[in-house]
């Protein structure tokens, strides 16, 4: 019996819905076009990078562990992952199952110890800029506050959302489904969950 060819998997996500892949599927077309690549199958999530829970990220995960992908390519290295502890997990999961990684505009293959250092560092770097837009977040609602211009999120709005959050998990969406709908994080989604269990 011959056995079945593996694929290329090319991993895109943006952090809503609201956001255009086409620069991502662009650029990762050129790669693919440029080293004359076939039989490669798209995964596209439109979700935050802070967690793993992802649908497509999943459908990639499963191809991966049933070993029907041996090369995974992404627009920059940040778009699996902003967490140093879940990036450095996967990449080393990957390349224990033969899995080749490379981030077609950093032009970087992943491949190896020295693959796994430069990653770590790239993802190290992810983390810090996450925590730092956090910071600058928080600094701007604290100044708005002292200034007494903060008018904080609009109320009708998140009510609205709860309202179809708790209605498409009453329909028996996932959670991750549900966050993908609307275009939310599965932390939203958990705590709308909560109020139907209350």
């Amino acid at each position: 019996m011959k056995a079945k060819s593996k694929k290329i998997a090319a991993y895109v996500r943006v952090s809503t819905t609201g956001q255009n892949e086409a620069g991502q599927v662009a650029a990762i077309t050129r790669w693919i076009e440029g080293h004359n690549a076939a039989n490669v199958e798209w995964f596209i999530d439109k979700a935050t990078g802070t967690n793993l829970d992802r649908p497509e990220f999943r459908r990639l995960q499963a191809a991966i562990f049933h070993g029907e992908v041996d090369t995974v390519l992404v627009f920059k290295l940040d778009r699996l992952a902003r967490s140093l502890r879940d990036g450095i997990n996967v990449l080393c999961e990957w390349l224990d199952k033969g899995v080749r990684l490379v981030s077609v505009t950093q032009e970087l293959d992943f491949t190896g110890a020295c693959g796994k250092l430069i990653a770590s560092t790239l993802f190290a770097v992810a983390e810090m800029e996450n925590e730092v837009r956090r910071e600058r977040q928080a600094e701007g609602i604290a100044v708005a506050k002292a200034e007494g211009t903060y008018k904080g999120r609009q109320a009708g709005a998140v009510t609205h959302k709860a309202d179809r959050i708790r209605e498409l998990l009453e329909k028996g969406l996932t959670h991750a489904e549900v966050a993908k709908s609307i275009g939310c994080s599965t932390k939203t989604v958990q705590r709308a969950a909560a109020t139907l269990k209350a």
